[in-house]
């Protein structure tokens, strides 16, 4: 379980002994970080953002495979269990690239449009 991943990451990089640590930095109850560990609550995006950030753990990847873990759906969790395979056999650096290009293409290209329609 990825969540439970990254949970333990966070915990080695502030040398915390006990998931209550965690709940406090996360401003959550402690009883939740049970509920956090036994896969019956899931983390929230801006919560498992902090903790890639501070776990030295790419934000998107923790992003990606949540979404993947959070999926009901068989057939989603079956290319959810795809996407997340392809991108761990090639490392997340293409992945920051491709968005990153991406994000400039969708800035550039309105901006060509509407010189177009001028």
């Amino acid at each position: 379980m990825y969540q439970n991943k990254l949970l333990d990451a966070y915990k080695e990089a502030k040398s915390y002994v006990q998931d209550k640590q965690i709940a406090a930095d996360l401003n959550i109850p402690s009883s939740r970080m049970s509920e956090l560990r036994k896969g019956r609550r899931y983390l929230s995006d801006a919560e498992a953002i902090f903790l890639a950030e501070n776990s030295n753990i790419d934000p998107h990847e923790a992003l990606i495979f949540l979404a993947a873990e959070r999926s009901k759906d068989f057939k989603a969790q079956q290319l959810w269990k795809d996407i997340t395979a392809k991108l761990s056999s090639q490392g997340f650096a293409g992945l920051s690239l491709g968005i990153t290009g991406f994000l400039a293409f969708g800035l550039i290209y309105p901006q060509c449009a509407l010189c177009t329609l001028c």
